[in-house]
């Protein structure tokens, strides 16, 4: 018992232990609890104050992300620095091996949306709906589409870069884009995942789009969600 607990410490992992070689079970000792992957997600855009954070995870008790900040940090999946002016703040990023973390994320996410029970009406992060166009791409749809779009989303701003088949996605200013969307992340899920024609947005005020339209149509029909698991009989 003695030397578990040293290994938790020296390994910096949380206070659980499987008792298992595989990597699953060591990967679920470091970013198993509650909170720890969606705090990654959050951070996978760029680095965030803690208030920031926060934000993006309205439900989580600041004691409770401190406490997964400092295990993400002793696991080696995150780190905090002192940002430049103007920011002047402590801000938390990602290690080069916590980014490494993306593939799991969007794994994860492709394989539960097929459970009758996922809602994509639900809250949603800015985060977590440009995680969401990264995860749902699909190749054979993205086939000679070029675009570079710009999205606004309260006070968070990105650009993503469809090109050859690959995206890339920045969180930086928007202008350059070849359309704009400005509005909330549930409201561009409306569109992109649930089907809502952005002209019935736009007329709610919900949402608002600049630039070229007919490229913005086709671009929210990249992402098709996958095949729902059939229901029970």
């Amino acid at each position: 018992m003695k030397l578990q607990k040293e290994t938790e410490n020296r390994q910096g992992v949380r206070n659980r232990w499987y008792d298992d070689a595989c990597g699953t079970a060591f990967a679920l000792d470091l970013i198993g609890e509650r909170w720890s992957i969606l705090i990654i997600r959050e951070l996978m855009f760029g680095p965030r104050r803690f208030s920031e954070l926060r934000a993006g995870l309205p439900g989580i008790s600041a004691k409770i992300l401190t406490q997964r900040l400092e295990g993400l940090e002793a696991s080696r999946i995150l780190k905090k620095r002192k940002a430049p002016p103007p920011v002047s703040a402590q801000v938390y990023e990602l290690t080069e091996w916590g980014y490494e973390a993306e593939d799991i994320i969007q794994v994860l996410g492709k394989w539960a949306t097929r459970h009758p029970n996922h809602d994509p009406t639900l809250p949603l992060s800015a985060a977590s709906i440009m995680m969401s166009f990264r995860t749902m791409l699909d190749p054979d749809r993205v086939k000679g589409f070029s675009a570079k779009a710009g999205f606004r989303i309260g006070r968070d701003q990105f650009v993503v870069t469809i090109r050859d088949g690959a995206i890339e996605t920045q969180r930086s200013e928007t202008e350059g884009a070849d359309f704009i969307f400005t509005g909330s992340a549930e409201m561009l899920a409306a569109v992109v995942y649930g089907g809502e024609p952005i002209e019935t947005l736009e007329t709610a005020g919900l949402l608002m789009l600049e630039g070229d339209r007919k490229l913005a149509k086709q671009f929210v029909t990249l992402f098709p969600l996958p095949e729902k698991l059939p229901q029970e009989v």
